[in-house]
């Protein structure tokens, strides 16, 4: 169970602080359950959540894992579909981004920028649906690790830039 104060990753919500646990006060529900109050750090909203949800919810990384998960990136391989089938790659989005799994989400993110770099070479722009994933996957990772990190959110990309430099 998570206290009060807890950053956790929540669903799509990205790092939440846990405000409050306890039975909801609100007219017309009083179920009995233990409910978690989240306030996501990078949304305008509150969410109310039962304290034993199915939902996935996590603890937000360490420094050191974010530091690792950074010296790692180079060996992230990019997803491929010789295909080229925009509906294996909506899925594959989807569902990596569900697993909530830091690695993957940075799969994600080489692969669209891999795929980018092949459609400016082309005189081409990328795909709508690419940069709406692209953008929820930055989003995901650039909220956690600016947390982990200790660092502003706008912060990370340059953050990991100069960290990758080191390594090179």
């Amino acid at each position: 169970m998570y206290q009060i104060d807890d950053l956790v990753i929540y669903g799509s919500h990205g790092v939440c602080r846990v405000e409050a646990i306890g039975t909801l006060n609100i007219s017309g529900l009083d179920d009995g359950n233990t409910y978690y109050t989240l306030y996501p750090l990078y949304q305008e909203c509150k969410i109310h959540i039962p304290t034993d949800t199915s939902m996935f919810m996590r603890p937000v990384i360490t420094f050191a894992e974010a530091q690792k998960l950074i010296s790692l990136i180079p060996s992230i391989r990019e997803a491929a579909d010789d295909r080229g089938d925009h509906r294996f790659w909506e899925g594959y989005y989807k569902e990596s981004i569900k697993t909530h799994d830091c690695i993957e989400i940075l799969r994600i993110i080489k692969t669209i920028y891999a795929k980018n770099a092949i459609a400016e070479e082309q005189g081409k722009k990328l795909g709508q649906m690419d940069e709406k994933y692209m953008k929820k996957a930055e989003d995901l990772i650039e909220g956690e690790f600016a947390v982990a990190l200790g660092i502003p959110k706008e912060k990370v990309k340059d953050y990991i830039k100069s960290k990758l430099n080191r390594l090179e």
